[in-house]
C-alpha cells in the first residue's frame, strides 16, 4: 500500500491538465516543447566557383563594354581565388584588350572631332598659347563696353561688419571695379543696420551685391574674398541675367560664346526645351 501512494502522485502530475491551466500551457509551447538552434552558414551554402568562359577575341570585339566589364570582374574573381598562372594570364589578357578597345575609340573620336569640328571645344578655346590670349582680350574687350554700357543702370553694394577682417581685403577690389567700369559702389555696415542683413537675406560677410535702380531686382554675386576677374565676370552674367539678355541656362555662357561650343542652348535639344527657371533677383 506504501507502494501505491507515493505512485499516486506522480500520475497526476502527468496527466494533461484542463481549463485555464492547459491554455496558459498551450501558450507556453507545452512542457516539451522544442525548438532547434539555427543552423550556422557552412562551406557548403557558398556559391561554387566556376571558370568564366572568355569568347574569341573576335567575339569579343562586338560585345558591349558592360559586358566586357562583367567579365573582367569575374575573371578577376576567378583568378584571384585559384592564383593559377593561366588564369592570372587569362585576366591580364582581357585587360590588355580592354585598353585597346579604348584606345580604338579614341583613335576615331580623333578623326570624329577632325570631320566635324562644331563638336570639337579647340574651335571655340585654342590651347596655343598667342591664339588663347588674343580670344582672351576678345572676352574682355565685350565684357568691358557692356558693363560700362549699363554703369547708369546698375550699382554694387558690399554688405560688411567692422569685426570683418576680409571686408577690408575685398572694399579695395570694388573700388578697382568702379575705376574701370564706372560703377556706383557702396558698402553697408550690418552692424549699424541690423535689419539690413535680415532684409536682404545676408548671412555672412562680405557679401557683394549687384542691384538694378529704380528696380527690386537684385542678385547676390559673391559671398566672401572674390578676385577682380571673377567679380567682374559674374557681374557681367549677372547683368545679363537680370536685363533678360540671356536665359539661367546660360549663365556659364562668357563674353562671346552665344551660339557658340560652349553655350548650351545653341543648336541642341536644350535650347528647345521650354523650362521654367525663376530669375534670381525678385524682391519678395
Amino acid at each position: 500500500m506504501a507502494r501505491l501512494r507515493l505512485a499516486v502522485p506522480i500520475v497526476c502530475a502527468l496527466a494533461p491538465m484542463s481549463g485555464h491551466a492547459q491554455t496558459s500551457v498551450d501558450q507556453a509551447r507545452g512542457y516539451w516543447w522544442y525548438q532547434a538552434p539555427p543552423q550556422t552558414r557552412s562551406d557548403a551554402d557558398e556559391p561554387i566557383l566556376e571558370k568564366p568562359v572568355i569568347p574569341p577575341m573576335k567575339e569579343l570585339a562586338r560585345w558591349t563594354p558592360p559586358r566586357i566589364a562583367k567579365l573582367i570582374e569575374a575573371q578577376r574573381d576567378y583568378a584571384a581565388t585559384v592564383l593559377s598562372i593561366e588564369a592570372v594570364s587569362d585576366f591580364w589578357r582581357l585587360q590588355d584588350f580592354a585598353r585597346r578597345k579604348a584606345r580604338a575609340f579614341a583613335g576615331v573620336t580623333q578623326l570624329a572631332m577632325l570631320a566635324h569640328p562644331e563638336l570639337n571645344a579647340k574651335s571655340a578655346n585654342p590651347m596655343v598659347g598667342d591664339a588663347r590670349a588674343i580670344l582672351g582680350a576678345q572676352k574682355e574687350s565685350v565684357r568691358r563696353n557692356y558693363l560700362r554700357a549699363y554703369a547708369q543702370q546698375f550699382a554694387l553694394v558690399m554688405f560688411s561688419r567692422e569685426s570683418c577682417g576680409y571686408c577690408r581685403v575685398q572694399w579695395p577690389i570694388l573700388h578697382r571695379f568702379q575705376d574701370e567700369y564706372g560703377w556706383q559702389v557702396t558698402r553697408q555696415d550690418l552692424d549699424g543696420h541690423p535689419g539690413m542683413g535680415e532684409r536682404f537675406g545676408i548671412e555672412a560677410t562680405p557679401t557683394t551685391m549687384v542691384i538694378r535702380r529704380g528696380s527690386a531686382q537684385r542678385m547676390v554675386i559673391a559671398t566672401g574674398v572674390e578676385s577682380f576677374p571673377n567679380l567682374a565676370q559674374t557681374a557681367y552674367q549677372a547683368i545679363r541675367l537680370l536685363r533678360g539678355d540671356i536665359r539661367p541656362e546660360q549663365f556659364l555662357t562668357g563674353a562671346g560664346e552665344e551660339d557658340g561650343f560652349f553655350d548650351a542652348l545653341a543648336n541642341g535639344p536644350v535650347s528647345a526645351a521650354s523650362v521654367a527657371v525663376e530669375l534670381p533677383g525678385k524682391a519678395p
